[in-house]
């Protein structure tokens, strides 16, 4: 069939069986006709980003959003009500490195006008809103990573869409619909979100075209309107884009129903009514239109459909964030996306986040303060060039990246094992089963326990009292004494050595595993030693083997912007090799959980495994889950099983840290590669508020029902591993 616009209505989304083929097949031929006369016929196109959430808080109560938090559940997960400088900085440094172009700035509309804590902290840090805020984020970002910044913020007036267009070669708002009932009927998606009133969103729209930028905008299908709203709201996209031209993108967004939210309960929006939406807006908007549908909504089994039905973008992909709208969505990998583009008969090809017809007329759509910024990513045809930067893909199915890793699983790249940390579902499943066996070949039946108690040395440090407590450790039938912390300033130079004589006098048959590379540094700073002579002052008082805690990441540039507080990496790495070289072992650890990505937890990894190789000091590997972070329980799998999957033949054994997983999450990971469950951590009768973690206690008893919940034996260890007496 041959449709003109203006010959179409409703009766398109209503399209099944045998209709719903020819108005494809249509959408999919005027998209070609699109593409060739756009000079890139047969390309399909996406955009490598970072996704920064400036901020959760917002005025609006959308009823099927999960982004949006109030500032009590800030204030539980320790989180401040807008993300600072340093960590936008250091997230766009990141992605920088990954070969990221585009960074996303999205966030709340106005949380300022609703939540006092909001302007406290505007108020606070200098700025007069909320987007006075992203237009200084926007302009460091590019000054100081070179990404562009798109900006997504909500509902914006004229005067602040002209503020904002010299920081942004490209901005953003989703239309969502048109329809006013949604807005206006209690009960509805809309009720109670100012910011969703659609005349105010299509004032936007207008107000950005009359200010030549190029905009992002789109609907969102199945959120509860009927076919000719939905119709309505392509219509007037349509109609504001040929006015102003700077209608760079329509996204057709599918609604999926998440948990806790008052449309939990409605059903997904159904995928004929979804691919018939795409289809229609493709033969509204016409050839020229891009047409973008997001990658992580659909199953990799319908993204063919989507490119049958007209599309010709995939939209923003990033291979360091995660998609904070829909977290449950994980994205697809770039090698992923190419062969599922690939399969359905097109290329896959890299472009900015400001389109190329807006790069080549960028005198008209593009402030010039932005320029340099621009042209310095794109190539001849305006889309992006290569960039070396950008981590290379092997472009195995998954079929064969675990064929290849059952057969050498500490020889895959890291880029594979990204593609093993983000598994899902049933390869989610095979990982773990993987990971399981390589743990058998090295622990067999047997889930691994010492009995140890803790100290905290930055809280107790008289010598008597330390002996009490290690004379009670070993009452208690403890093998190990963990002592960690750093003492008071106003302690004696040598402290830690009187700690530990202490400990050694009042129970000789105590191993005594203490002090992290940070108390190592104060005691060699207190005393004027190097690192290597204070750890050989802290053995010849007693010290058996030493923590390897104190670092998140081995990421310099993050820990610096996030944790500025903690060893700079390379210091942690030089106390940690002076140990080992003393013949002092030590435990690992890996922090996941607080922004880093899969990536940075891989090469986290491959650095400890490239330390081990030279010393052989490393004991154990703890996958620690960052307290108040966010987790699931298929990344508490996948972490323990890459983690055993890459330090295979090197660090034998994984920790499942009961204190930050509970037993359930701790018996979750003991199938997923773990093989130990770390210590009892008794609270004694001496000082038991002296633990690091008092308060939490693991018996024997109930060790030995997690073992036999698993099937296994319970084998009581001693700190190095050995058999306990």
């Amino acid at each position: 069939m041959s449709l003109q616009a203006s010959e179409v209505s409703a009766s398109m989304l209503s399209a099944r069986g045998d209709g719903l083929d020819d108005l494809v097949r249509e959408a999919g031929r005027i998209r070609d006709e699109g593409l060739a006369r756009a000079g890139r016929p047969g390309v399909i196109t996406w955009s490598r980003k970072v996704f920064v959430p400036v901020t959760t808080l917002c005025r609006d109560r959308c009823h099927y959003c999960v982004f949006v938090d109030t500032p009590g559940k800030l204030e539980r997960k320790g989180i401040a009500p807008y993300l600072s400088e340093e960590h936008v900085l250091a997230i766009a440094h990141q992605g920088a490195a990954l070969g990221c172009k585009e960074a996303l700035l999205t966030l709340g509309d106005r949380p300022e006008d609703r939540w006092d804590v909001a302007r406290e902290w505007l108020d606070e840090h200098g700025f007069a809103s909320t987007l006075d805020y992203v237009g200084h984020l926007a302009r460091r970002i590019t000054e100081e990573t070179g990404l562009l910044a798109h900006l997504n913020p909500g509902v914006m007036t004229a005067a602040e869409l002209e503020r904002l267009r010299p920081t942004a070669p490209s901005m953003g708002m989703m239309l969502e619909t048109t329809s006013h009932r949604l807005f206006a009927e209690p009960g509805q998606a809309h009720f109670g979100s100012p910011d969703k009133d659609p005349a105010l969103r299509l004032q936007v729209l207008e107000d950005a075209g009359r200010l030549k930028i190029p905009f992002t905008t789109g609907l969102l299908i199945g959120i509860g309107e009927t076919l000719e709203e939905r119709f309505e709201s392509i219509l007037a996209l349509r109609d504001v884009s040929e006015r102003h031209g700077h209608v760079q993108e329509v996204i057709i967004q599918n609604f999926r129903a998440k948990p806790a939210t008052a449309m939990q309960g409605v059903a997904d929006a159904e995928t004929d009514a979804y691919i018939a939406a795409v289809a229609a807006t493709r033969i509204v908007l016409g050839p020229d239109a891009r047409i973008q549908a997001p990658p992580n909504l659909s199953d990799p089994g319908e993204l063919a459909l989507l490119v049958a039905a007209g599309i010709d973008d995939w939209g923003g992909v990033s291979p360091l964030t995660a998609d904070h709208v829909n977290p449950e969505r994980p994205w697809p990998q770039v090698d992923q996306l190419t062969e599922l583009t690939r399969a359905a008969g097109y290329a896959l090809r890299e472009r900015l986040t400001v389109h190329p017809h807006y790069i080549r007329d960028r005198d008209a759509w593009i402030d010039p303060a932005l320029h340099e910024s621009v042209l310095a990513f794109a190539d001849a045809d305006g889309l992006a060039a290569v960039d070396e930067r950008a981590p290379r893909t092997t472009g195995a199915a998954p079929r064969d990246l675990f064929a290849k890793a059952e057969q050498d699983p500490a020889g895959l790249s890291d880029d594979e094992y990204v593609r093993l940390m983000t598994a899902t579902g049933a390869d989610l499943d095979r990982l773990a089963g993987l990971a399981d066996e390589l743990r058998r070949s090295v622990a067999g039946a047997t889930v691994s326990l010492v009995q140890n108690r803790n100290l905290g040395s930055d809280r107790v440090t008289d010598p008597d009292l330390v002996a009490q407590v290690a004379a009670d450790a070993v009452d208690l039938g403890a093998t190990e004494l963990c002592i960690q912390g750093t003492a008071d300033p106003d302690a004696p130079d040598d402290v830690y050595e009187q700690m530990l004589r202490a400990a050694r006098a009042a129970a000789p048959e105590l191993h005594l595993h203490a002090f992290r590379p940070a108390d190592v540094i104060d005691g060699a700073r207190r005393t004027g030693r190097t690192i290597a002579e204070q750890y050989a002052a802290l053995a010849s008082a007693g010290v058996d083997t030493v923590p390897g805690t104190g670092v998140k990441v081995l990421d310099e540039a993050y820990r610096a912007a996030l944790f500025p507080a903690d060893l700079p990496v390379d210091q942690w790495e030089e106390a940690i090799r002076a140990a080992h070289g003393l013949g002092l072992h030590s435990t690992s650890v890996l922090f996941y959980g607080h922004g880093e990505s899969p990536l940075q937890r891989v090469r986290h990894l491959r650095r400890l495994r490239a330390i081990q190789a030279d010393t052989g000091g490393f004991n154990e590997l703890v996958p620690m889950a960052f307290p108040g972070g966010d987790h699931s329980d298929d990344q508490h799998r996948a972490v323990h099983a890459v983690t055993r999957l890459m330090l295979h033949g090197s660090v034998n054994h994984v920790q499942a840290a009961w204190t930050r997983l509970g037993v359930d999450g701790a018996i979750l990971v003991l199938r997923s590669g773990a093989d130990d469950l770390g210590g009892t951590l008794y609270d004694g009768r001496v000082l038991p508020e002296a633990g690091v973690e008092f308060g939490q206690e693991l018996t024997v008893e109930a060790a030995g029902r997690i073992a036999k919940t698993l099937g296994r034996q319970l084998r009581l260890r001693t700190t190095t591993y050995g058999v306990a007496p």
